[in-house]
Order: structure tokens, then sequence, then C-alpha cells
């Protein structure tokens, strides 16, 4: 969502969200992907949000707020005056706070009794998770970004008397936390429905794990691998490969699964619900994780002496149908897969997963080739983790592996640049894979300079944005032509 156009440094809810869903609507899609929508962690990635259940507050349109007389453009003139071509999070951040604390202060000077009561029955519904989070924000900017272990011991441990302290000294703070999700909220909302009437399904990202410095992980600390002190004693990753001899050591603290077990999923339960309202369908990223976990002694710098571990599989599952029956989940299946996870996958029906991209490393049987897909499926050119088609193309293949996609593909002897990321959603639109999901930098050909995340990096990572005119009548044109010829398209007029 922050890739979209607007005024104000970031994308965001607002004209250009519906603007989007539009666009889709011309070109006869019924699927919108989007990155978590959490509030950003360090690096500004998505990915390591400081709460699962919470909206992120930098996506709030300024728009509705100058309409209900709380902004004015006076207010917005140092959000004007950022980039538009991309994220400019250290500027972004404290400006867009400043903005939506002066909503907020206009909001509560004058307040009527109808809008105190929506937003009243918006905590209640929502308090499973927003008590916690706006205490936990509220301290947060107390301690001027300090990690909570790093807390007064009272606080940190949640000592109940050091915490009503907290929410008497901090109230205004959190209520303003609190008015922030409300509007998130009620821009989601309406988006969400608009979408809706529209017949395109909003499809989100559910990352397995939870950042340590979360207010997911200080309100449930009984349910991590935590020391007395609550710092993780095991931290998850995957292990060494081919691509990554010391693995990968992510950092993640690693859930007490019997526990959990014993309460009957009840955290996780909330957290799919949660999930299920912003979005119709969810991808449940690392989905291995539920099969079989890595498990790394927290004081090891690298993945190297970490061990499998058994997650809680088929019965986890189980417990959430029984509370949502038909789970409209897909499993991020992707790297090495063993035997018990494509059972795990299969036993629920969910979905699995298929990159272009990671076609080509062998011959003619690899399983991503679009020849090879099966219907439960979701095909993709490639992912928020990807190089752009056309990037991949210009610089990360090796010469065996360019002949093969040039053969494959049919591309052209002359200006092969200019037709792969055509012709490669030509072949994922064509497979028998019920669902096809594509990066719009590969709908509009980017270099690349279109790439939103190298993983393992940090820098410029999360920052891409589409600026107006970057989809070009010719893009829409072909992308509403595939997919009606191969009979994707929710009408054939």
């Amino acid at each position: 969502m922050s890739a979209l156009p607007s005024r104000y440094g970031i994308g965001d809810l607002g004209p250009a969200a519906f603007q989007f869903a539009d666009l889709l609507t011309r070109t006869n899609q019924r699927l919108w992907q989007v990155l978590p929508v959490g509030p950003i962690g360090p690096g500004a990635s998505p990915y390591s949000s400081p709460s699962t259940f919470a909206g992120n507050p930098l996506l709030i349109s300024p728009e509705p707020l100058v309409e209900d007389g709380l902004l004015t453009e006076d207010d917005l003139a140092p959000l004007t005056a950022l980039p538009d071509d991309h994220v400019d999070y250290a500027r972004l951040v404290p400006r867009k706070r400043t903005v939506l604390r002066t909503a907020f202060e206009r909001f509560r000077a004058d307040a009527s009794t109808a809008d105190a009561a929506r937003i009243r029955r918006f905590q209640e519904t929502q308090s499973a998770w927003l008590d916690d989070y706006a205490l936990y924000a509220a301290l947060k900017d107390a301690h001027e970004g300090a990690t909570w272990t790093e807390w007064e011991s009272a606080l940190a441990r949640r000592d109940p008397d050091a915490l009503q302290r907290a929410r008497d000294e901090h109230e205004t703070a959190i209520d303003r936390h609190v008015y922030w999700q409300y509007l998130f909220h009620r821009q989601w909302t309406a988006l969400q429905a608009y979408c809706r009437a529209r017949d395109i399904r909003l499809f989100g990202d559910l990352p397995i794990y939870v950042a340590r410095d979360s207010a997911d992980v200080w309100a449930h600390q009984d349910l991590f691998h935590l020391d007395e002190d609550g710092d993780p004693t095991v931290v998850a990753g995957v292990p060494p490969d081919y691509f990554s001899p010391e693995g990968q050591r992510w950092g993640n603290p690693i859930y007490r699964w019997d526990r959990m077990a014993e309460r009957d999923f009840k955290w996780w339960t909330e957290r799919l619900r949660r999930a299920f309202a912003l979005f119709d369908l969810v991808r449940l990223d690392h989905f291995r994780g539920f099969d079989e976990y890595w498990a790394i002694p927290a004081q090891h710098d690298t993945a190297i002496d970490g061990s499998w571990e058994k997650g809680p599989g088929a019965a986890f599952f189980r417990a959430m149908e029984n509370e949502f029956g038909d789970l409209p989940v897909v499993a991020e299946d992707l790297g090495i897969i063993t035997d018990s996870v494509g059972a795990l996958r299969d036993t629920f029906e969910f979905s699995g997963m298929a990159v272009l991209q990671f076609a080509f490393g062998g011959g003619p049987d690899n399983d991503f080739l679009p020849h090879h897909h099966r219907r439960n499926l979701v095909a993709y050119t490639g992912t928020h983790d990807n190089n752009t088609l056309v990037g991949w193309w210009r610089e990360d293949l090796s010469k065996k592996e360019r002949e093969f996609v040039r053969s494959y593909l049919n591309l052209p002897d002359t200006n092969p640049d200019d037709s792969v990321h055509r012709q490669a959603l030509r072949a994922v639109m064509a497979s028998v894979a019920d669902r096809v999901v594509t990066p719009l930098q590969d709908v509009i050909g980017l270099g690349s300079e279109g790439r939103i995340n190298t993983p393992g990096t940090e820098g410029d990572n999360w920052t891409w944005r589409l600026r107006p005119g970057h989809v070009s009548d010719e893009d829409e044109a072909l992308l509403a032509e595939l997919t009606h010829l191969y009979g994707r398209a929710s009408n054939y007029e």
C-alpha cells in the first residue's frame, strides 16, 4: 500500500487506493495482494512489526481528515514537500506523526457524542489486542523508542499495579493510539467495501513469527521461549543450504507451542480472526514452520547450530477449522519442502505457491515451470523478495539459464528486454493454476530500479513508489487481454 501514488510522501488508503481498485476492475482482475499492513519495524520492514494486529498509521489518508475539518492544507505542507518517487521514511515518520497528532487533538477538543461512541464501540470490539497495543505504543513513546526489555522492570514484567499507573499517567497517549487505529479501521473498511462491490478480493500476508520488540511478545511473554529478563532463549531462522552457508538467523522469538496447545491456540485464533477480518485470503508465510521449525540458541550469531523441532502440525489447523470453518489460506511453501510439509498442506487443501523466477535453475522437470503447475496453486512471476522480471533477466541469470528462459518464453532475438515481462506473464496466465499474482512492476516492465526488497540487505528496501502515468494504456490493455484470453476474467464480454 505504501507504493501507491499520493501527495503526502507515502501511499495510503486515500484516493489512489480507490483508483487502483478501478484499474483492477478495468483489467478484469479479481485479486489484489498486499504486503503486511501493520506498523513498520526496523528498516521500515512490514515483516518486523511492533504489532501483528494493528494497522499502520502511516497508511492513514489525510484527505478524509481534511474533509472532516481536522486538518488543513497548511498542516499538510511538510508532507507535500516530501519526494513522490520513493518513501523517505527518515523524514516521513516524524512529519506524519505530527500531522496525525494534530488531527487527534482537534478531534478530542470537539468530538461529538456520536463520534466518541463509535470509537468506544471500536475499542470494545477490538479489545483482545487493542488495549495492550495502545498501552505498549504509549509506553514506547514515553521511553523514546527503547525496547520493552529496557523499561522499568515492573512495566517490562507487566506488574498489574505498574500497568494501572501507566494507564493513568499516559491516558492521552493511549487514547491517541486508539484513535489512529480507529482511523485506519474506518479507511480500510471503506476500501474493503469498495473492492468487494467490484468482486475484488484482498489478499493479505501473515508472517509466521512476530518481532521480539512488539506488543505481541510483551503482552504474552509466557507464550514464547524467553528468559527471566524477557530475552529469547532460542530464535527463529532456517538452516544452512547451498545459497546460504551459515543459514539465516532471523532473530524472532519462538513460540511455546506446548502452552499454546494447552490453551486451544487462543492467541492464534485471535490473530487469524483479525487477519480474516482485514482480508479475504491470507498467505501464511514460512508454512514449513507449522510442521517443523529451525530453533537456534539465542547466544549464537549464525543459524549453523540450530536444530529442527516439531511444530504444532495438523492439530493447529484442526483447531482453526473448528473455529472458522474452511480456512481461506495460501501456504507459502517455497524453499526446501519435505514430504510431511506437503502432506500437511494437502490435508487441509491449502493452495501452494510457484514462482516463475525459480523455475529455470534446472531442466524441464522443474515443478515451478508452468507446464507442471497444478490447479490448487498460486502462480507468481516474482514476489516482493525477487528482482523485477526485467531486472532478473538483465542481471541475475547465468548464460545457460538465459538461454533456457529465452527458449521457454519464446523471446525474440532482438530486444528481448522489451518482451520478457510480457511473455512471462503470458506463461503463468496460461497455466492451470487457479490463481496468478504478478507484482505491478512486472506488468509495466520496470528494471531493478523497481525492486521493493532485497533480503539480507539494508538501505532502500520498501521505498519504491508507483508514480502517476507509470501504468500505460498499453500495459492495461495487455493485462486485460491475457486475463480474458486465459479464462481468468470475471466477465467475458
